[in-house]
């Protein structure tokens, strides 16, 4: 079994560690522009299994020459990038895996990718990550316990704090200000809706120790992925919590066209500003030993139950001091990068038959629970009537 880890920033090498601990696994390529994350993770590991090569994730002959003769690859560049990824894959035969699917939303380009990979018989498991991933899985296990599930949100809560930084993403700051510059989709009655971003704002109310926090509601693979696995679903949201001023920055770039992904001529230099903006935020690795405080998701699910509405409430915190106890990463990119490696795992285990792209909706809900105690993530959960 080989297998290619394509992009290892901070959520690609959790993955990467979890899977480097898979006996079943003969070979594992790291993979990544920058190798100095992948050169460090090998020489601590120092195991003969784990390699690593320098590829540039965008060009398209030296992905598929890393890919030819591999089983599996997991795709954890910026999440626009990797359908390059999922393009080569299918070409070469390559099964896919990735934390954030590579498209807006689950529209043509979505159906005419999984035609191309059916096509190719080829498995692309998308979204498998933390949200989404866990998440989506947790909410078709809350909806096994209602007799018909009405609503599905997901909420997303941190309370990370790095000495001297008064703005940082934990994870990709890419992908944080791609997600704030975006329309939201809600999906409501029934129906999917955008809405203009960073305009739905409400303070929820964590489970203890992260208590209330401001969460927005973002596009996220989740308001999709949930109603297509819980066919009976009429609302379905993604809510992230994203510190006010952060927001309030990032709505002043917006309008600024500070976060346009579209290149523009300085003094003679094409650059794209979104990518500018990313660069001015640290790198997430360079503080991870410093992030103080915890992260974590709530799924709830509300339905009914014997006649009654009832709400199936799971959670999962954990401090970022653990993540980098367990292994030198945040708490975030460490969900991120355990729920990849347990889809990944699933698909090495043959535990995944459907051919073309797949969602964590389609997984084993009693499988995937069961790899996630092992891998140090504690899921809760509390029923009640409303």
């Amino acid at each position: 079994m080989k297998v290619v880890q394509l992009g290892c920033g901070i959520c690609g090498l959790v993955c990467a560690e979890h899977l480097s601990r898979n006996r079943k696994i003969d070979e594992l390529i790291l993979a990544d522009a920058r190798t100095e994350g992948a050169t460090g993770l090998a020489d601590r590991l120092r195991s003969p299994r784990v390699s690593v090569q320098k590829v540039n994730g965008t060009d398209p002959e030296a992905v598929k020459k890393l890919l030819k003769g591999t089983d599996v690859v997991v795709a954890t560049m910026p999440w626009r990038l990797n359908r390059l990824a999922m393009e080569v894959a299918a070409k070469v035969g390559t099964n896919y895996v990735d934390f954030g699917m590579p498209f807006d939303s689950t529209g043509p380009e979505y159906d005419e990718y999984s035609a191309m990979c059916m096509k190719a018989g080829i498995t692309a498991l998308v979204g498998m990550g933390e949200e989404p991933g866990m998440s989506d899985v947790l909410a078709v296990h809350g909806a096994s316990k209602l007799d018909r599930a009405d609503e599905a949100h997901v909420f997303d809560g941190d309370t990370g704090s790095v000495e001297g930084l008064e703005f940082f993403s934990a994870w990709s700051p890419v992908d944080l200000l791609d997600e704030t510059s975006v329309p939201a989709a809600v999906f409501r009655d029934g129906k999917i809706e955008f809405i203009p971003p960073l305009s739905a704002r409400m303070v929820y109310k964590f489970p203890e120790p992260l208590g209330p926090l401001p969460v927005y509601k973002t596009n996220h693979d989740e308001t999709y992925f949930m109603p297509m696995g819980i066919k009976s679903l009429k609302q379905a949201s993604f809510n992230i919590c994203i510190d006010d001023k952060f927001a309030h920055a990032s709505e002043i770039f917006r309008k600024w066209g500070l976060l346009s992904k579209e290149p523009v001529d300085v003094r003679g230099t094409k650059v794209v500003p979104q990518h500018v903006v990313a660069a001015m935020l640290p790198r997430p690795e360079s503080f991870s030993a410093m992030i103080k405080g915890h992260t974590g998701f709530v799924v709830e699910v509300k339905g009914v139950k014997d006649g009654k509405k009832t709400l199936v409430k799971q959670w999962i915190i954990m401090s970022h001091e653990r993540a980098y106890e367990l292994f030198r990463t945040n708490a975030g990119t460490y969900f991120v990068g355990t729920g990849g490696a347990i889809g990944t795992e699933m698909m090495i285990d043959g535990e995944i038959k459907e051919k073309g792209i797949v969602i964590p909706e389609q997984l084993s809900v009693k499988s995937f629970l069961s790899r996630l105690g092992p891998k140090n993530v504690e899921v809760h959960e509390e029923i009640s009537r409303v």
